[in-house]
């Protein structure tokens, strides 16, 4: 691509220098140019992102060969002004790739909880009917049956148009893409042509970003209202909505394309369960659909992943797949790294590792394993430095009532004082069955070492995380080896 093309899609841009300069790749990380790339400065983000119109020299001693900017910059390279970088970014790496989203199905999955499960979910079903399928979320990247690991959710522009050019150069039918509040906001996934958007829910998360919940709220409807109004019978679009969550009727008005619902509590949803069973090795329920009914047994913990289950059910229903495909698809689910994770290392207690981070995640997770619990329940949890912090007495809170024994530790601290942090969640404790632990490791196996037959030892918060986050330093820890280590005879 050369400078000049940039006006075909972006025709406000103004150019200065050599129309003719080559241009071999996009970047927005000084750090990562390479000879030819175009650099993108982006504006900061007050707390979560640089302004990269400071990194432009480093970017052009690296190789840039032009950079994309909003306001003047002292480089002896042509120069691209563009009213709104991010924006742009978006365009160009769409336009660069060849808008890979047009050639295959992309699935989109936004909400608080539950987007990493209901990804794999539905990439299972629709990998098990015979689909070849790709995904993108928090867990990693999988291309050709590979998968790659990520530094975040939902990706920057130029790494996610990449990313889906060389799925459909693998000849991908579909992608499954967990789509975030804050890639939403920054326009991460504008370009992205949708074929089905997934709701799974709504709670407080994000607030130090957002700023209010009905910010939050009206940013994850973005997916929803830009899924456009016309309806094309070869690639018809829907929304998948959680009927039993608040936030349904507002999903729903947003949206002009065909809406399907799913829920346990509204009878009235398209894909609804009923006659639900939890037990300690998975779910079972009967499930009734606007195509047929049928009983369904699912080797996931807790009612949270029967609502997982049904998004992922509805979104296979929209393509066709048959009820008895995905029947038998989700029999045979496996446990999605770091989500109701069971660590077995056939000792007499049950050792659960889990993402949750929010409040209503926490509750969700704790009120699942209360369900089946016939000994103590003993949590360990902490919550992150630099994020919201109206979260952290809720949390202790949650984590006291379902609890039998809380030992509250770091998660990822960063540029916070652990103990202040730990010593937030601690105002919510009314009893004294709890302990603060600053460093995670010693929480965890102080968990275990006291744990007892028939006991539940969860661990929260990390997940599939395989780092901690401090002021001065990333360090490699994971709570699944931590906790295998422990529990090794």
């Amino acid at each position: 691509m050369k400078i000049k093309d940039i006006l075909h899609v972006l025709p406000t841009a103004k150019i200065k220098g050599d129309h003719n300069v080559v241009i071999t790749g996009l970047q927005m990380d000084s750090r990562k140019v390479e000879e030819g790339n175009a650099f993108i400065c982006v504006r900061g983000i007050d707390g979560f992102l640089q302004d990269r119109h400071d990194f432009a020299k480093d970017a052009v001693r690296n190789g840039a060969s032009a950079v994309v900017v909003e306001q003047d910059v002292e480089v002896d390279v042509p120069k691209i002004f563009v009213k709104d970088a991010r924006h742009a970014m978006a365009v160009l790496s769409s336009y660069f790739y060849q808008h890979p989203s047009q050639e295959l199905n992309l699935i989109g999955i936004t909400g608080t909880n539950g987007k990493t499960t209901t990804a794999f979910i539905t990439e299972k079903i629709f990998s098990d009917y015979g689909l070849k399928t790709g995904l993108m979320g928090n867990n990693g990247i999988k291309i050709d049956g590979n998968m790659h690991p990520t530094d975040i959710n939902t990706q920057e522009p130029p790494v996610l148009q990449r990313n889906l050019r060389t799925m459909r150069d693998h000849h991908t039918d579909y992608c499954i893409m967990e789509v975030t509040s804050q890639g939403l906001d920054m326009g991460r996934v504008v370009g992205c042509d949708f074929k089905t958007a997934i709701f799974t829910n709504l709670t407080q998360d994000h607030l130090d970003y957002h700023g209010s919940f009905e910010e939050y709220r009206n940013t994850k409807g973005l997916l929803f209202s830009r899924l456009g109004n016309t309806f094309h019978p070869e690639k018809r679009k829907h929304a998948v909505l959680n009927r039993d969550d608040e936030a349904f009727s507002y999903f729903e008005d947003i949206t002009a394309v065909d809406v399907i619902t799913y829920g346990i509590k509204n009878e009235e949803a398209d894909v609804h369960a009923r006659n639900i069973q939890l037990t300690a090795k998975g779910i079972s329920f009967h499930l009734t659909t606007y195509k047929g009914e049928t009983e369904i047994t699912l080797p996931l913990i807790g009612m949270f992943n029967v609502y997982n289950a049904l998004a992922a059910i509805s979104a296979a229903l929209i393509e066709n797949i048959p009820l008895e495909c995905i029947q038998k698809s989700l029999a045979t689910m496996p446990n999605v790294g770091g989500r109701m994770e069971i660590i077995d290392k056939k000792q007499p207690f049950l050792v659960v590792v889990d993402y949750a981070h929010t409040p209503d995640a926490l509750e969700n997770v704790l009120s699942s394993l209360k369900e089946f619990s016939t000994g103590n329940i003993i949590t360990v949890f902490g919550c992150g430095g630099d994020r919201d912090v109206t979260k952290r007495p809720l949390m202790g809170e949650i984590a006291e009532r379902y609890s039998d024994y809380v030992i509250v530790t770091s998660d990822n601290p960063r540029s916070e004082d652990p103990i202040d942090i730990l010593k937030d969640i601690e105002k919510s404790f009314s009893t004294d069955q709890y302990e603060l632990v600053v460093q995670r490791e010693f929480a965890i196996k102080k968990a275990i070492e006291a744990a007892e037959p028939s006991d539940i030892v969860l661990i929260a918060g990390k997940g599939h995380e395989t780092y901690q986050i401090f002021h001065n330093q990333t360090i490699h820890f994971d709570d699944r080896e931590v906790a295998r280590k422990v529990l090794q005879p």
